[in-house]
């Protein structure tokens, strides 16, 4: 069984600065991307940034360009999400989230995600 557990969500000011990580255990599997994702009280779960297991591409959101990074620790079996210049509609319980190792959809797609962490609340304040 794969699980994966995301830590470092908190409550911040606006203009400060998070970092989340997500790690992996339980049985071995691969994955070809890792992907974090978001969902506000009353919306659907939006995509914010993915990274390709083994190519280290990175895609991100539009809203999240130039504030948000993603990043990966291989050794580790972790992805990471640095959160920058954080503002008040960034709040949301924030998800990462694994693909198989064939892709099942588009990246940015909830739906093409396997493994699903239990999530972490992100708040910030005006």
């Amino acid at each position: 069984q794969v699980q994966l557990v995301e830590s470092g969500g908190g409550l911040v000011q606006a203009g400060g600065s998070l970092r989340l990580s997500c790690a992996s255990s339980g049985r071995t599997f691969s994955s070809y991307a890792r992907g974090w994702f978001r969902q506000a009280p009353g919306k659907e779960r939006e995509f914010v940034a993915a990274i390709t297991w083994n190519a280290d591409s990175t895609y991100y959101t539009n809203s999240v360009k130039g504030r948000f990074t993603i990043s990966r620790d291989k050794a580790k079996n972790t992805v990471y999400l640095q959160m920058n210049s954080l503002k008040p509609e960034d709040t949301a319980v924030y998800y990462c989230a694994a693909q198989g190792e064939v892709p099942a959809g588009l990246i940015t797609g909830v739906g093409s995600y396997d493994y699903w962490g239990q999530g972490t609340q992100v708040t910030v304040s005006s």
